[in-house]
Formats: structure tokens, sequence, C-alpha cells
């Protein structure tokens, strides 16, 4: 929907004095330079400056502002701390953004089944701290995890390194309380798994704020392994790491992580973290096992011997938890220290088969060289999660351009190849005019009218996730994100 669609800014003022008098005078934000906090999420080059700034504490505050969002036409949009890397939490500008950082209490761990029932606004890192007395932890692990809260979490269906043994987000959440578009609060599941009926809590999660909030997440937490084991392998060149992940996968050993730095994020790593991996690596491998301590023991040294074959010139293994902490430093790092060798950058985030990812890395190189603009290459390898970072110097004219051409071209590269344009950041606004480059005009109308099941009036996240002919034709350049493709119309929109 369209902004001008909804309300104007004198519509959302009018709502001002109801806000505080449902989240109080200090969470309820009007001033400019305040809101100006909010305007982008960590895809920093989609801004937007919100109309109004609301911070709840309770789910009955946030099934309050939204029964008069809903009973006004005002959009709201909702954000969780703000760590997202798809524009999923740009504010508009004439709605009510609405941010769970607030509501940030465990409010039960339950070792007994094995699960823990948390507020939104929760750390992902804090349900391991606060399960770890029991021996438990919780899955997921964005990179961002020390400050990603578990909401965003759910409404972006982030993964993280571990994914490739473990799953995403989708796979840990048992029960949701959710306060629908309409304003109505509802419960989705619970403590036992598997409820029966349809699986609303799977359509929920991942579906970018349009269908609700969260306001109360039950999630599973699984037993702390008896051995865990890291492996760092360096190679000469990204085909040859490629190849070792390859032979390890077919060799039937599952890893919880296979993660792949090329030389650029590593060269990036070393200047902002100093994580030390060996010197000369076109390509290194963190490889993580865990388990039973034989069996661990034994795969390890399956592993050792894969990526010699492969062509590793150095394996070393963290003989203690400060060295595995320094080998995932460089790895986690790799996003925000990019920053220390460009102006700028965007990261892309697509899926690929594994079987895929020697050929694409090619042409992403290929692409690379032909456009000028660098790209540096961090990805969850087993499962074929990119993650390649477009660099770029935006006081350069024309170079801002060329790397959102690029940017797009790779997303290209991922669907040829069968794979996905998002693996775990989302749509957003930054991805919503290529998602008919992924859907036909029936899935894509699918989508629209089970999101209107939820959103009859379409006030919730409006202008994410789905496209529209307005947001990706009528007005290109609105969006900085408008491909090539789907700007000169050679894209379908439905």
């Amino acid at each position: 929907m369209a902004q001008e669609e909804h309300a104007s800014p004198a519509a959302v003022a009018a709502l001002v004095p109801e806000l505080r008098a449902i989240c109080g005078q200090d969470g309820v934000l009007t001033d400019l330079s305040r809101r100006r906090t909010y305007e982008s999420d960590s895809l920093t080059h989609h801004r937007a400056v919100p109309g109004v700034v609301v911070l709840p504490t309770t789910a009955e505050q946030v099934a309050e502002v939204i029964g008069l969002c809903t009973s006004t036409g005002v959009p709201f949009v909702p954000r969780g701390a703000g760590t997202g890397l798809s524009a999923g939490a740009l504010p508009h500008t004439g709605g009510v953004l609405l941010v769970t950082s607030r509501m940030r209490r465990i409010i039960e761990i339950d070792p007994e089944n094995e699960c823990a029932v948390v507020e939104p606004g929760v750390a992902n890192l804090d349900i391991t701290h606060a399960a770890a007395p029991y021996g438990y932890h919780y899955a997921p692990d964005p990179s961002s995890q020390q400050v990603c809260s578990v909401g965003g979490n759910v409404a972006e269906n982030s993964g993280g390194a571990h994914c490739l043994k473990y799953g995403f987000t989708v796979n840990h959440v048992r029960g949701l309380e959710i306060v629908l578009p309409t304003g109505e609060t509802v419960d989705l599941g619970g403590k036992a798994a598997d409820a029966p009926g349809y699986d609303l809590i799977g359509a929920f999660i991942g579906s970018e704020g349009t269908l609700g909030v969260a306001t109360r997440i039950t999630v599973n937490l699984t037993r702390d392994p008896a051995r865990i084991v890291t492996l760092l392998a360096a190679f000469t060149s990204v085909d040859a790491g490629g190849e070792a992940v390859s032979s390890i996968i077919a060799s039937g050993v599952l890893p919880s992580a296979i993660e792949m730095m090329d030389s650029l994020s590593i060269e990036a790593a070393e200047k902002a973290v100093a994580c030390e991996y060996p010197e000369g690596a076109a390509a290194v491998l963190v490889v993580e096992l865990d388990g039973p301590a034989e069996e661990v023991d034994t795969q390890i040294q399956e592993v050792v011997r894969l990526c010699a074959a492969a062509g590793s010139f150095e394996t070393r293994t963290a003989s203690s938890a400060e060295e595995r902490a320094l080998i995932w430093k460089g790895r986690k790092s790799a996003f925000a220290a990019v920053g220390r060798i460009s102006p700028a950058y965007i990261v892309q985030d697509g899926v690929v088969p594994r079987t895929a990812l020697p050929d694409v890395l090619r042409r992403i190189a290929e692409l690379s060289v032909n456009s000028g603009i660098r790209v540096a290459n961090v990805f969850h390898a087993g499962d074929g999660n990119l993650h390649p970072l477009v660099l770029f110097d935006d006081s350069e004219p024309g170079a801002t351009e060329r790397a959102e051409e690029v940017s797009g071209a790779i997303l290209d590269l991922c669907i040829e190849h069968g794979g996905s344009i998002t693996g775990e950041h989302g749509v957003g606004v930054d991805k919503v005019c290529a998602m008919p480059r992924m859907y036909g005009p029936d899935d894509l109308d699918t989508f629209q009218r089970f999101r209107r099941a939820f959103d009859p009036s379409g006030i919730a996240n409006p202008d994410k996730l789905l496209p529209t002919p307005r947001l990706c034709g009528e007005r290109p350049g609105v969006h900085k994100d408008v491909h090539p493709l789907v700007a000169s119309g050679k894209a379908e929109l439905f």
C-alpha cells in the first residue's frame, strides 16, 4: 500500500495524546532528533523518519496501540533491536513505529519441558545465558545474537552459523502470543510440541511483521553437547574450499556449522579484530562438530583428512574456549569489519544448492571484475546460504548504482541456479521488487490473499515483503532497490 493512502502526519499527531495515555510520557517519542534514531535498520541505505515512535512495555499496551491504529487507519511497523538487514523495519513516515525493545522479560526457563518463555525484546544470547545453569542453550545463533531480539528473529525467521545442523528459528518455536493487525490477541501453540491443526506458527514466523506482532514466545531449549570441536582450515583458492565442503557433506559427517570466508573478508576481519587466520589464505573454512565425545573425535579426523585432500595448506583445531572464540570472532565480525576496507557496502543474502557454489562464486567474481565493484564473500557454506558484501565508495559518482546492479545480479544468479533470493535476512523493502523474479503471479496473489486474511485493512508493515505495481513499477527510483530488470519492465509483475 502506498504511504499516502493511509495517513497524514496530522493524523498521526492526533494520536499522540492517546498513545501517551497507553504507553506513558516516556514511551512515546515525537521529537525529530529522537525519531531519527529509528530511521533505518542495519541496512542503512534505506531511511525514513517514523511519524511517531512508541515503546510499549506489556502485551496489553501493544494490543491497545494496534487497536488504536486499526480504528483510525494509521499504519504501524513493528521493530525489535534494529539489527535486520533487509529494511524490514523501515518506518512509515505517516505511521506508528512500534518498538518492542523494552519488553525484555525472560518469563520462564523450563528445563523439564526443555523450553523457555520470553518476551520479544529479549536478546537472542540472553536465553542461552539463562539456560546455561541447566545444561541447555538456544540453538539459533545469528551473528548479531548478542543484541538481536527474539521477536525480530521470529519476524525474519533468522538462522545463524549453526543452522546447518539445528535449523532456523521456525524449527525452535513452540508457541506464540500474537496481536493481530485487527487488535485481537491470540495464542498459537504452547509448550507442547507439534500442536494439531494448521501450522499457523510456521506461517507467522518469517512474515516480517505483516501478520501482526509477537508479544510472548515459547522456544525450544537444546541440551548442551558433550563435546564441541572447532577447526579452521586454510586454502589457496575458494574452489578448493568449496570442494572440501562438498566432500565433508558427502562423507555423511554433519557438522553443526561450516562457514567460509574469502580473502577480502579475511582481510577485513584481520583489520577489525585480529583473528589471526593463516597468512596467504584465499579462503578459510570454519568447521564445528558437536555431539558425543567419541563420535566427534572420529569425525574431526575425517574432516581434517578431507580438507587436506581438497588442498588445505593449514588446519588448526581450537584447544581451548579462548581459541574457539577467536576463530569465531573473525567470522562473526565479518559484516561490520568490511567497514574497515570500504566506505560503504551492501549486505546481500541468497541461497544456492551446495553443488552450485563453485560456479556461482566464479560468476560473482566476474561480476566484480566487469563492474569494478569489489565483492567480499562470507557464507554458510554447508547449506549454500551466501552473504556477498558488495563494497563501494558512495562519494564516487555512479558507484552506488553500480553496486546495486551487482547486488541485484547476484540474486539473479541464485534464482538461475535453483536457489532463493533470501536465506535468513528476509525480503523487507530491499528485495521486494525481486519477488516477481522468483514467484509467479498466482503465487504472489495467494500470498496477498493470505496476508489480507490477517490484515484486511493493510496497515501492518505496508510496503514490505510483497510487491505491488505501484511500489515496483509506477514509481521507479522511490526505493533504491529497484533492479534494472524490474525498472525496465522485463520482470513480470502480478
